[in-house]
Parts: C-alpha cells; sequence; structure tokens
C-alpha cells in the first residue's frame, strides 16, 4: 500500500494552490491532473483548509490512479517536520497561525490513512529543478527565485534543499529583498522616468528601449550579481538554478553573460512546476 508510485504534490501560495499527480520513478507530472485553484488566505481557518482541500481533491478525481503520499511545498516560517503553520503579520494565513495542519487536511479529503510530508516553497523550487533536470550528481546547488519576493535555498547531494533564508539580509539602506523584486523595479522606474507602471513586464513593453530601462536594468543587474556574490560565499559554492517571473527577463537583465563568468548559472526549466516536483521528491529515499 504504502508503495504507490504516484504523489499528490502540491504548491501552496499567499494567493493559489497548484495540485498534481507526479510518477515517481520519472519525476514527470501528469499534465491532465494538474489543478489551480485560488486560495483567500486572509479567511479564517476553516475557509482555508476547504480551499487547499477542494483543489487537492479535484486533482485526485482526475486519475483513479492510487495515491497514498501527499508532498506540500508551503510558504514559510512554517515548521516543516511537524506541519505547523507560523506565518503571521504576512497579510496571508494568520488565521491558521500555530495550526497543526496536517489533521484538517486528511479530514477535508476524507481519507485518514494518507501521509504528508511538507517543505519549504522556495527549497521545493531548488529540488524539483535538481530531480527533473537530473542535476543530482553536483554536490552542491544554490537556489534563487525572484518574484514579489525573493527565495533563496541550498540543496547538498544526499540532502533534502534547505531555505536559506537571506531575503531580509541586511543591503545598502535595507534588505537584499527590497532591491531584487517587482516591486523595486516599480518604484526605481518612476523614480528615474516619472511613470507608474505595474511590473516589469509592463515596463518593458512600454518603455524597453528607453534610457530610463537601461538604467534600471544595469542597476538591477549590480544587485543581483552583488547577491549572488554574497550567497555564493556564504555556502561555498558557484553554481546556481534561477527562477520566478523576473528570469523571464534574464537577457535583458544580462545582455553581456560574461559578468556571469565566476558562476554556473541554469535558468529554472520547470518553474512555477518545480515546486510540485520538489515536494513530491520528499518521497525519495524510502519514505
Amino acid at each position: 500500500m504504502q508503495n504507490s508510485n504516484y504523489i499528490l504534490s502540491c504548491d501552496i501560495g499567499g494567493t493559489h494552490i497548484t495540485s498534481a499527480i507526479v510518477e515517481k520513478d520519472t519525476w514527470k507530472i501528469l499534465n491532465e491532473t494538474i489543478t489551480r485553484s485560488h486560495v483567500n488566505s486572509l479567511e479564517n481557518a476553516k475557509s482555508i483548509f476547504h480551499d487547499w482541500t477542494s483543489n487537492m481533491k479535484s486533482c485526485l478525481e482526475k486519475t483513479d490512479l492510487e495515491v497514498v503520499n501527499i508532498g506540500i511545498a508551503a510558504p514559510g516560517p512554517f515548521d516543516y517536520e511537524k506541519g505547523i503553520a507560523l506565518m503571521k503579520g504576512q497579510s496571508k494565513y494568520d488565521s491558521i497561525y500555530n495550526l497543526e495542519v496536517t489533521a484538517p487536511i486528511l479530514e477535508g479529503l476524507g481519507q485518514a490513512d494518507l501521509k504528508i510530508l511538507f517543505i519549504n516553497d522556495a527549497a521545493a523550487f531548488l529540488q524539483g529543478e535538481v530531480f527533473g533536470c537530473g542535476l543530482e550528481h553536483k554536490e552542491r546547488i544554490l537556489g534563487i527565485t525572484l518574484g514579489t519576493g525573493l527565495g533563496s535555498s541550498v540543496w547538498n547531494q544526499g540532502d533534502k534543499a534547505f531555505d536559506a533564508d537571506l531575503w531580509n539580509t541586511a543591503y545598502r539602506d535595507s534588505i537584499y529583498e527590497e532591491y531584487l523584486v517587482t516591486r523595486w523595479f516599480v518604484k526605481r522606474f518612476e523614480e528615474l522616468s516619472g511613470l507608474k507602471e505595474s511590473g516589469l513586464r509592463e515596463i518593458l513593453e512600454k518603455h524597453g528601449e528607453s534610457a530610463e530601462v537601461s538604467q534600471l536594468l544595469s542597476e538591477y543587474q549590480e544587485h543581483l550579481l552583488n547577491f549572488m556574490n554574497f550567497f555564493s560565499q556564504k555556502h561555498d559554492c558557484k553554481s546556481f538554478v534561477i527562477g520566478g517571473n523576473i528570469v523571464k527577463a534574464w537577457d535583458r537583465i544580462f545582455p553581456d553573460k560574461t559578468v556571469l563568468a565566476d558562476f554556473d548559472v541554469q535558468i529554472g526549466q520547470y518553474q512555477e512546476h518545480a515546486a510540485i516536483i520538489g515536494a513530491a521528491s520528499l518521497f525519495t529515499n524510502g519514505h
């Protein structure tokens, strides 16, 4: 019973949950089972658990394969060993603060005998890319996700990836996250041009060839290289997998790749599906 080859894998974010069935031998996602839905993380606990388990049930209903294990990637802070949510004051999941979430999930699914393991979402992204891209032969790999937040994670051969938790490290007059995420582009572009856009994609689409955008991207490159140097020295590693929405503009941020010559950089191939593979891969090594 415990050796089913298929895992229900879930990526829980601040506003959504994506679930899919993953085939354990190949780490392939069964595309027809991908189920994404909205979560109102400001609601009460009952509503949050209902949103999560409704999504998981919809995913399970898309297949008749036997599933006995569930891997869940969730944002921190979170006690991943005990399955206790510890997010507070982050405009998400306040109502489940300090709650053990495994039992309510099993209750909502109506299946008490399933096994659930949890992993940090940034760590799951990295672990998913490592397994999905066949990078397990490397000794150590650092992961960075660049989007609405700054994710950082470390994978060592033979171990589970872990959250490096560097987002709030002091940098310039603030912290690294304030210089590397979407809101920095919006704020800095307005300072440079007097124009307000909602995100990097809009800035590039409307003003892509302007001098202000050239300066914006050049400043961002400097901040990101500073972060990569800091991260690389802290964990004594030159290999990176980098993902998140901002990497869609990678070639604009790094038109000249020679500035990256000190590093071995791979852009994430699976992106938002990487965390799904990463959460499933918790069930390697006889878990």
